[in-house]
């Protein structure tokens, strides 16, 4: 459904001695460094760390469906990952838009149980961040670590509308008044200026094509999250610094106002938005994943 370019950024070969910075900035190291390297032999080699296959379950997020994930997932296969891409209640082929945060949750919790999946790491982006919250308190003993990608982490007692600024809000109550069943369709307008800020306009335009009318209740429903936060599952938060979807500061925000709810948790930041790189950079995003799986 998603074409997408397959690019030049492939997972590093474990045999590679490091990545460059190249073109990617990368706010949070010097400038000229590279944004990681293997550690260093006391002969000046770099010390080469065997490859780590993994079992990855990918849970997308709002105006999504299990196929924002294709080029991703075709990547990490290419390395030899295993990879599954859940699609949930009320999303993709489901005509049902009347569902709720509990079903949606149901439909991830049934996909892993069906397919006996164990050792898994259950990756959420964006509202797929609440999915993986409610999902681990019922399967905790078949994940691995949770990765949240420009997620949702909600305290307990919050709605992803309580995180929303109140102009986004009201938006999206006013988008849900207008429509017939209960959904949330994103102007094209506000969909370009928030989701996909780093694309042309041809591939904005391109990638909306996709976008169809998301179940509004889920949104605003509050979770109980009492059982996450006691479990001790190991936790990765991915952060793309041009994400535009939350303002940065003020309250708002991907990190470090959602992911420092997390407790001790492993950091990775690359330089996307919220939408284009699963499209344009899926080799970029898969390393980026993998690089806060790993152990």
């Amino acid at each position: 459904m998603f074409p997408y370019q397959s690019g030049n950024y492939p997972i590093p070969n474990p045999y590679y001695r490091f990545v460059s910075q190249g073109q990617y900035y990368n706010p949070y190291s010097d400038t000229g460094w590279p944004w990681w390297h293997y550690p260093i032999e006391s002969k000046g080699s770099y010390r080469y760390s065997p490859p780590q296959l993994l079992t990855f379950v990918l849970v997308h997020g709002s105006w999504a469906d299990a196929h924002f994930w294709d080029g991703v997932a075709a990547e990490l296969r290419s390395q030899g990952h295993t990879v599954y891409t859940p699609e949930y209640a009320g999303h993709g082929s489901d005509p049902n838009k009347k569902v709720t945060h509990a079903m949606i949750t149901k439909s991830v919790v049934d996909y892993i149980k069906q397919l006996n999946l164990h050792d898994i790491i259950l990756v959420g982006h964006s509202f797929g961040g609440t999915v993986i919250q409610k999902v681990a308190e019922q399967v905790p003993d078949r994940i691995k670590r949770l990765v949240f990608w420009d997620a949702f982490v909600l305290k307990d007692g919050e709605s992803v509308a309580d995180e929303l600024p109140p102009q986004t809000r009201q938006g999206f109550e006013q988008l849900r008044t207008m429509s017939k069943d209960d959904t949330i369709m994103l102007p094209f307008e506000l969909f370009r200026a928030l989701f996909v800020n780093t694309a042309s306009t041809e591939d904005a335009k391109l990638f909306y094509k996709s976008v169809s009318p998301e179940p509004a209740k889920p949104l605003f429903e509050k979770l109980d999250l009492k059982a996450f936060y006691a479990l001790p599952t190991p936790k990765s938060y991915v952060y793309f610094y041009q994400d535009n979807v939350l303002p940065q500061g003020e309250g708002y925000g991907w990190n470090p106002h959602m992911s420092t709810r997390l407790g001790l948790f492993r950091l990775i930041v690359g330089d996307g938005d919220h939408f284009t790189d699963t499209r344009t950079r899926p080799a970029y995003l898969a390393l980026k994943i993998y690089e806060a799986s790993r152990d």
